[in-house]
């Protein structure tokens, strides 16, 4: 007898929560460095380009180690691939501790930089497997499902640590401008060992989650490849998919999208007059309405839409908010810029299954190379500061570079994703 497809269905519920926990998990550390930056600025006396060396030293570790990380899963499988990335991570907090004792920043650059090959690891993995945990049709569905555990976590993770590791900073930087040399680095010392306790239990939970995960019952999904047709050739190399490859560029262009509606909006109410008391919560609005998009996603792919037409419909939305983003000025400007974050929804869960179908035995090495095309979001935010810079350009008019990425992400949606498809 044939499974129906409500028990097909049911076997989808216990994979999909244990992997939705995954996605918290590294939203969770992943939106922990704008609490960081600050945090270590003061405690390790940094300037503000040092500062910012936590998120190069966090997203370098994707480009870093995503090719390996294929070759990790190659050897381990998904479900033991993703106990290790968790591991590894693990690793990567417990180095904070000597890191906060010696308070010496190349030993947190080098802890974040292990907790990005652990999420190198663990998304190279968890991207897929969600992807093709069921319906490939349905893949956006799910990650979207993902996306919201992955954006609550980045809601709730700089209140949590920030509770612990940035109160009253603002009167302890007042206060340490008067203290003389030994005081003012006791002071530091105590400061830095605020991130101790924090780090630890956030190291338990990590290996008590790889041992869920490694004794769970996650099935291990080998890809079955099917036989070649008449209409079919049979490829033996990952570059005889082009489609593939423009999925590559566009998951680029879409990080780049994505991090500039994100992190540039604090810093561009500033620049519009507002106070920072009101600037200081512009990013969540984007992360709140990124979350209204995922919701739509979950409750209208495939049912209604499917998931090429979403990611092509909601490419048109990010031209437009950005249009008006740019024409407008000061609150409206700062809302459409967030609304970016409803446009940007789809993307991610739309872009992977589109640019995975059909890879067959490529599909680990096609996922590391996805997994790479998030240095998007260290590249393109980095051109739009400097266009922000330039007095004939300024921060409203700079945020037009996001019309060519939606138009890519267009492209993509509309045919992209069909070329060299046989």
């Amino acid at each position: 007898m044939e499974e129906s497809t409500s028990d097909k269905k049911k076997d989808y519920v216990i994979p999909i929560v244990i992997i939705g926990i995954l996605f918290f998990i590294f939203g969770f550390v992943t939106w922990l460095n704008a609490t960081l930056i600050p945090y270590l600025k003061t405690a390790c006396e940094l300037t503000t380009f040092e500062s910012y060396l936590v998120t190069f030293a966090f997203y370098i570790s994707y480009f870093v180690m995503a090719l390996p990380s294929s070759k990790v899963l190659e050897k381990t499988g998904f479900k033991n691939g993703m106990a290790l990335g968790l591991v590894i991570m693990a690793l990567g907090a417990l180095i904070f501790i000597p890191a906060a004792l010696s308070r010496t920043y190349t030993w947190f650059l080098a802890g974040l930089f292990v907790q990005g090959t652990g999420l190198a690891i663990l998304q190279t993995a968890s991207n897929p497997y969600v992807t093709i945990l069921g319906p490939i049709e349905s893949g956006a569905k799910r990650i979207s499902i993902m996306g919201v555990a992955n954006k609550f976590a980045g809601i709730l993770s700089p209140l949590i640590l920030g509770a612990v590791i940035l109160k009253g900073i603002d009167k302890f930087n007042d206060q340490l401008i008067n203290l003389n040399v030994v005081d003012r680095t006791v002071a530091l010392d105590t400061l830095a060992e605020k991130v101790i306790f924090p780090y630890i239990i956030m190291a338990v939970v990590l290996v008590i989650m790889a041992l869920v995960v490694r004794f769970s019952p996650l099935p291990e999904i080998e890809i079955e490849y099917d036989e070649v047709t008449t209409d079919e050739v049979k490829r033996s190399s990952i570059f005889q998919f082009p489609y593939f490859w423009l999925g590559v560029i566009t998951l680029f262009f879409y990080l780049g999208a994505e991090v500039i509606s994100v992190d540039t909006l604090i810093n561009y109410g500033l620049s519009l007059g507002f106070d920072i008391k009101v600037a200081k919560f512009f990013s969540s609005f984007t992360l709140i309405a990124m979350i209204l998009g995922y919701l739509i996603g979950i409750i209208t792919i495939p049912k209604y839409i499917s998931q090429q037409n979403a990611l092509k419909y909601f490419s048109l939305l990010g031209i437009l908010f950005t249009l008006v983003a740019v024409v407008t000025h000061r609150y409206t400007s700062v809302l459409f810029v967030a609304a970016l974050g409803f446009a940007n929804s789809i993307m991610w869960p739309a872009i992977w299954p589109l640019a995975i179908d059909g890879l067959g035995k490529f599909i680990k090495r096609g996922s590391a190379f996805m997994i790479m095309a998030i240095a998007g979001g260290a590249t393109i935010p980095l051109l739009y500061g400097y266009l922000a810079g330039l007095p004939s350009v300024g921060s409203t008019y700079a945020y037009a570079i996001l019309i060519p990425c939606y138009l890519i992400i267009f492209y993509f949606a509309a045919s992209g994703y069909k070329v060299g498809r046989r």
